[in-house]
């Protein structure tokens, strides 16, 4: 009788791991596909349509800024979505955030440019976007989660890099997707064709929608349930136990997002305004390294179930302050060769490196009563900082500068140094379990300062 649980313990997880896995991975497509054809489309279609003026810097400027705006609502959005996750659970809290964020989408996809509706336009964009902000800003966590709980102790790098794997395939469906529309005549491409993708993610939701319906609850999230572990007031908890994991979160998250709004989003506009490089040409660059990434990110996660993962994400950061002159160096021949290989090595490799482990570097910092809140809101105030800024940033350096690339490289080396320096101050959450795998709450909370 003894025997019974040990033998079929084990296998329990093994079987749910892979079909909860691929609900996490394609909810998170789903999210950062509609999240990120804006960024794509802002680059080349909004400053005409949306933020149309007499200085086409300043078009551009506006239409970045309703790209960046939306980073300050996501940490708002993780906040609410975060408190629904650690009080009622990870899978309903999916739910909400996918249909949120599928709504605005489509939204965007409809709404008149300013030829038609005049001011109305710009305003109804941003208010969508928002829509889009609070929505990402409760799903990250969630996918994360998904993974994470489910996954052996010894393969939580692994099963952690799988969710943020749908950054960089969410970025490679939207980028070839605008690649593809950019073949149209431009006319019809600025007229109608680049809200073909916003409409037509309604179907992706759908699926998604169904694919979570069949998921279960965390294990870890039962037992919390299970026992009365659950907080009334989780964020309260956060911010008075937990604020030392929260920065060194922020921190951390420095070295993933700023470059990945340079290196993804912001190289579009550069290489095609500074460069005259064709767009499609830089599209499918972005394309190609989305998905060199995405097979580069489960070996580089797996790797971190071997080695330290502080160490290895520092290493990968200090790796990015260190090639980052040399890429905008090849980038600046505007060679398409040279286009490609720049994009594919910082993009596929030295961010998919740091993307890979940064999110079970954050989770494994906060005990489970907390981790949705703690890990989204150091992720996203981190996004909010580093990430929705970026481009804005990136394009102002330049126009200061007079055309030079040199002050957005300082800018991300900048972004990977703080990464470095968050890097010596995290510390894993040291969880007392029972020989069931049990982490009583009072063990969690005596653990929560970890990270000051």
């Amino acid at each position: 009788m003894a025997s019974t649980p040990v033998t079929s313990e084990p296998q329990q997880p093994q079987r749910l791991n892979y079909r909860v896995l691929f609900g996490s991975l394609s909810g998170s497509i789903i999210e950062w596909f509609d999240f990120l054809v804006y960024g794509t489309v802002a680059a080349l279609v909004f400053n005409k349509i949306f933020f149309p003026t007499e200085d086409p810097f300043i078009s551009t400027l506006l239409a970045y800024a309703s790209f960046s705006l939306t980073f300050f609502f996501r940490p708002i959005g993780g906040v609410i979505f975060a408190h629904i996750g650690d009080r009622i659970g990870r899978k309903k809290t999916l739910f909400l955030t996918l249909m949120l964020m599928g709504g605005g989408t489509v939204a965007i996809g409809l709404l008149p440019d300013y030829s038609a509706i005049g001011l109305w336009a710009p305003i109804l964009l941003v208010l969508f976007r928002i829509l889009q902000g609070i929505g990402i800003g409760g799903e990250w966590g969630g996918a994360l989660l998904l993974a994470y709980e489910y996954a052996p102790k010894e393969r939580r790098g692994l099963y952690g890099a799988v969710p943020q794997m749908g950054i960089s395939l969410g970025l490679l469906l939207a980028s070839a997707v605008i690649a593809l529309l950019t073949l149209m005549p431009e006319d019809r491409f600025l007229s109608w064709g680049w809200r073909i993708p916003f409409v037509a993610s309604v179907v992706l939701v759908f699926i998604g929608l169904w694919i979570r319906n069949g998921l279960d609850e965390t294990p870890e999230f039962k037992r919390i349930r299970d026992t009365g572990a659950r907080l009334r007031l989780p964020i309260k908890e956060v911010i008075t136990k937990h604020w030392g994991a929260v920065l060194v979160s922020i921190g951390a998250k420095a070295a993933e997002t700023g470059p990945f709004y340079i290196f993804g989003t912001y190289v579009i506009a550069y290489a095609t305004n500074i460069l005259d490089v064709r767009q499609n040409t830089v599209l499918f660059a972005v394309a190609a390294a989305a998905l060199v990434a995405t097979v580069w990110m489960p070996f580089f996660g797996h790797l971190s179930d071997r080695v330290g993962r502080a160490v290895l994400y520092r290493l990968s950061a200090l790796t990015t302050i260190v090639l980052v002159v040399p890429y905008f160096l090849v980038l600046n021949t505007g060679e398409t060769w040279a286009i490609f290989a720049a994009t594919i090595f910082a993009f596929g490799f030295l961010w998919g490196s740091v993307n890979a482990i940064l999110g079970t570097l954050i989770a494994e910092s906060f005990s489970p009563e907390v981790r949705y809140t703690g890990a989204t809101l150091g992720y996203q105030v981190g996004a909010a900082i580093f990430g929705g800024t970026a481009p804005l940033i990136a394009a102002w350096l330049l126009e200061v500068s007079g055309g030079q690339w040199w002050p957005i490289a300082v800018y991300v080396a900048i972004c990977a140094g703080l990464s470095v320096i968050a890097s010596f101050f995290i510390k894993r959450v040291a969880h007392v379990e029972t020989e069931h795998g049990e982490a009583p709450a009072e063990a969690a909370t005596e653990a929560a300062p970890a990270g000051r």
